[in-house]
């Protein structure tokens, strides 16, 4: 998360098939507010990760952003992923200006645009935000006809729980709506609305099922209050894991003591917070902010009830803040205090997203080298999990367990390009490098320094995987080079920042 920069994930309701749209009647109140609404018009590039000296194809989005106060418009941040031009539109009169990304935030996937010129939004009516939105509520789904004309199209809020959003960080706080959604142009963001008031953003939908989910009006409210500081920060996190204490073989396993409830801790991620507390494998959390903890790990929330507990240390926690904990180790009580921060994507050993940002490579002799993300794992598609390289899918997923030491990346082998130099090495692809003329490799700009000092004329790449190692002559190399540019096409034979 970057301030002042300009996945896709989200199911569009572009795909939705466009069955013979119908004007719902507007509710009530709902006139005065068609104002609160801009088109946003969005083209960009993003990056290839496959051949990643080079960009993809261009696109082209279409959407709708909610008008907030000091001249701000609200977006998910998906929209304006490696974008390269953001345009607001006047749905009255189809007037355009420019517009920045003032701060973007991909683990919450929301984003604040900013006209270039601010009387660009003036009579438009700021959306406030509606923060007491409980199952059994209707919302609306806010679109535009391209006339300009609203649609609104109601909706029943059946559940409020934490979910995973699309980069996959975390848990965040999330409704659930059973709505039947029509198909429009603008419809990549949609604003939902409760009595003329900001309730959400579309998530994601499902038209076969009809169900929608909502990025909340809470955790809108704290990417607003925290876009308010000098810098960004993010949502933050504890850094560790944890499993239901249901089992009562699990609580006599940890000793617990007295009144059965709290979480069993499974796993503390190295160097952050939690592990700087002093919380470990095997304590039972059972407390978080005074709030007690149930055996399946939710607390009595008094808007929504009983929700998880990682609620409390999203939406209701700021990176900075510190949080009483109370745990049980051994059957004995302790009280912790858990100084709460937010884990950049840069902090992971393979970071799970990477966007607005180019892939750094390294092209030696037709071999291309690249460090691991979740990024070039989802060029697999939707499915990556299961279609991308099996071992690679296992190093994102239990990378703190694999490299409990941090502060590194995986270099791998992604493909060859034939090449003279290569001969031979043609079908090899996906090979993790461990080391580079006798020299462990941890990242990209290790593999270059390596390279530079070959052995009796060779470059020796080994790899975790067959066929183990790998020799280059350096001099050749070197000679064909050029000619490896021109054939395929490439601008540089590396870029390492």
């Amino acid at each position: 998360m970057h301030k002042r920069l300009g996945t896709v994930f989200v199911l569009l309701l572009a795909a939705i098939a466009p069955a013979v749209a119908k004007k719902e009647p507007a509710l009530p109140g709902t006139k005065a507010k068609q104002l609160s609404l801009v088109r946003v018009n969005v083209t960009g590039q993003p990056y290839d990760y496959f051949r990643p000296w080079q960009k993809k194809a261009s696109f082209s989005k279409r959407a709708l952003g909610a008008v907030l106060p000091q001249g701000r418009v609200l977006v998910t941040a998906d929209l304006v992923a490696n974008q390269n031009y953001v345009e607001l539109e006047r749905a009255e009169s189809g007037e355009k200006i420019a517009a920045n990304v003032q701060v973007i935030d991909y683990e919450a996937n929301l984003a604040l645009l900013e006209p270039t010129e601010k009387k660009f939004l003036d009579g438009l009516s700021p959306l406030e935000l509606a923060l007491d939105t409980v199952v059994g509520d209707r919302l609306a789904a806010w679109q535009l006809e391209p006339t300009g004309a609203l649609v609104v199209t109601e909706g029943l809020v059946t559940t409020v729980q934490m979910m995973r959003y699309p980069v996959d960080v975390g848990q965040f706080l999330a409704y659930r709506m059973s709505i039947s959604m029509q198909y429009r142009e603008n419809s990549y963001t949609v604003p939902l609305v409760k009595n003329n008031k900001l309730a959400g953003l579309l998530l994601r939908y499902d038209p076969r099922s009809q169900l929608l989910d909502v990025i909340p009006a809470p955790i809108i409210t704290h990417f607003l209050k925290e876009a308010e500081g000098e810098h960004y920060r993010g949502f933050p996190s504890a850094g560790f894991s944890f499993f239901p204490t249901r089992d009562p073989q699990l609580r006599n396993y940890a000793g617990q003591t007295g009144k059965p409830g709290g979480v069993y801790v499974t796993s503390v991620e190295p160097n952050l917070p939690a592990m700087n507390a002093g919380l470990q494998v095997g304590d039972i959390v059972k407390e978080i902010g005074n709030n007690e903890i149930d055996q399946n790990g939710n607390y009595v929330d008094p808007l929504y009830g009983k929700i998880e507990f990682t609620n409390l240390l999203t939406a209701h926690a700021f990176a900075g803040d510190s949080v009483p904990v109370k745990i049980q180790r051994n059957g004995k009580p302790i009280q912790l205090s858990i100084t709460l921060d937010h884990r950049s994507a840069k902090d992971y050993v393979i970071p799970p997203y990477n966007l607005d940002q180019p892939p750094l490579y390294y092209l030696l002799g037709g071999l291309i080298f690249q460090e691991l993300s979740r990024q070039y794992l989802k060029e697999w598609g939707g499915n990556w999990q299961k279609e991308a390289p099996a071992r690679f899918v296992y190093f994102d997923r239990f990378q703190s367990e694999i490299f409990p030491e941090g502060h590194r990346r995986v270099v791998v082998l992604s493909q060859v390009l034939p090449a003279n130099s290569t001969i031979g090495y043609d079908d090899l692809a996906f090979l993790t490098v461990t080391k580079v003329n006798g020299k462990e490799i941890k990242s990209l700009a290790d593999l270059a320094e390596a390279v530079k000092q070959p052995l009796n004329g060779f470059i020796k790449i080994e790899t975790e995987e067959d066929p183990k190692q790998l020799e280059l002559e350096a001099a050749q190399v070197a000679e064909e080079a050029p000619a490896l540019q021109q054939n395929y096409g490439i601008s540089a034979l590396q870029r390492l920042e």
